[in-house]
């Protein structure tokens, strides 16, 4: 992997971690609506990611940074994907959303999770942010060897 490659990576990786702290904000945003059908309740997202793999030969030493390796080239969204664990469905027959049978129907999104995942994804961005950092600094002192 080329050091300027280095970039391209923490950035993808940037991109990912926008895309999950997303996709937990939507979740906790629709922790408490309401549904009176199991159709129309919404239901926990979460993002899948996979590996972007690197283009061209690997065993090509086009620059004194790159090295042969099977690493990949940083991260994508390849979709979301909805929670399949089963929906909240309490009995409330006074609720103007209950069914014929008084049931309202909450959404499969648990807080504790999803709070747990928004620090994850953050505390990610926070390291792609200081490998870019630290990469542009080895940049700037190879630019300076010279001297």
């Amino acid at each position: 992997m080329s050091l300027s490659n280095i970039f391209d990576v923490a950035g993808s990786g940037m991109s990912a971690q926008t895309v999950r702290l997303n996709t937990v904000a939507s979740n906790i945003a629709n922790a408490e609506s309401v549904s009176s059908s199991v159709g129309e309740t919404y239901r926990a997202r979460h993002p899948i990611f996979t590996v972007m793999q690197q283009q061209g030969n690997p065993l090509d030493f086009n620059s004194l940074f790159e090295e042969a390796s099977g690493s990949g080239a940083g991260v994508k969204v390849s979709g979301i994907v909805e929670s399949q664990a089963p929906l909240n469905k309490q009995y409330q027959p006074d609720h103007p959303k209950a069914d014929e049978e008084g049931y309202v129907f909450y959404p499969n999104v648990n807080i504790v999770e999803e709070m747990t995942d928004m620090i994850s994804a953050s505390r990610s961005f926070q390291t792609n942010v200081e490998i870019m950092n630290t990469a542009k600094q080895l940049v700037q002192r190879v630019l300076t060897l010279g001297q």
